[in-house]
């Protein structure tokens, strides 16, 4: 394999659960564009253009990241390039997520505190970019995660971007918007799904929807804002984009079928908990509502909530 090679080593926090990040990551049992072997994670992306494979091993209390960018080696490097590979691999393992203030609240708290003493030290595990974020929640909307697996494994195909390791890539907006409707449509992308993947990937590729900035920034009414003006884009994907691509733990998701789920078994309650309710229990826990969502998703299922 040619191409130039970006690397780094991180001491992990102790108590670093190695295990929500790998089962994040195993999602798709195809390993199609991420293969997950013991304690390694193997991610096609795009980077700067360019088809790349992210390697990354959780070992020995370390962090060991390599990211393998086909093309010339000798080919100047973007301007900020390491530091960008640098938050991309301490995001996705939510290095940067305060959880140590978080329990230090609520470990003592009565009806949360139970919840969150069987999984302590969990960190939500982020996309490589907001916009594969984004993809997912768009590809998940109204359809189970088995679906939206296939779904997205679709996606990548028809996108055909492959790493020169024999990975796939998940498309970034240049590429995504370079697809067009008819071919999300002939990769079972509903109308509506494939009109709005199409209308945030032109919007993101011209520059109207500034992500990198935003990752740097964190303008979170801005990135409201933005998300909100495209059409099939609600308060649902933009919390769970904002969680899942950016690692905002505030956004409430009261929305979220699974989340509900969770406060009505915590609560004890017979009756299914509406997304007023949800919001209303959830309001006091800011700013830590989405990682409360987490702990809530993951007390159901560990297998890559």
């Amino acid at each position: 394999m040619s191409g130039r090679r970006l690397s780094r080593t991180w001491r992990l926090p102790s108590g670093f659960r190695a295990q929500e990040v790998l089962a994040f990551h195993r999602r798709d049992r195809e390993g199609l564009a991420e293969r997950v072997e013991g304690d390694c994670i193997r991610k096609g992306l795009v980077w700067h253009g360019r088809p790349a494979c992210l390697s990354l091993r959780l070992r020995g209390g370390q962090a060991a990241a390599e990211l393998a960018v086909d093309g010339d080696a000798s080919a100047p490097r973007s301007q900020g390039e390491s530091a960008q590979f640098d938050a991309m691999v301490r995001r996705l393992l939510g290095l940067d997520q305060d959880i140590e203030t978080f329990e230090a609240l609520y470990l003592d708290h009565p009806l949360i505190g139970p919840l969150l003493a069987p999984r302590r030290g969990l960190r939500v595990p982020i996309a490589a970019t907001p916009f594969e974020a984004l993809t997912w929640a768009i590809t998940g909307q109204q359809i189970s995660v088995a679906v939206a697996i296939s779904l997205r494994r679709k996606l990548v195909r028809t996108a055909n971007i492959r790493h020169s390791s024999g990975l796939w890539c998940h498309p970034d907006p240049v590429s995504a918007a370079a697809l067009g409707e008819d071919a999300l449509r002939a990769a079972s992308f509903s109308a509506a799904k494939a009109r709005t993947l199409m209308a945030l990937s032109g919007a993101i590729a011209q520059g109207a929807l500034p992500l990198e900035d935003w990752l740097r920034e964190m303008r979170i009414q801005a990135i409201r804002d933005g998300l909100l003006a495209i059409k099939g884009i609600g308060p649902w994907t933009v919390d769970y984009a904002l969680l899942r691509g950016f690692g905002w733990l505030d956004g409430s998701l009261h929305g979220d079928v699974a989340v509900r789920r969770g406060i009505q078994a915590l609560l004890g309650l017979t009756e299914r908990v509406g997304e007023a309710q949800a919001r209303e229990w959830l309001r006091p826990f800011a700013p830590w509502r989405a990682l409360l969502a987490a702990h809530l998703w993951a007390a159901q299922s560990d297998a890559g909530y």
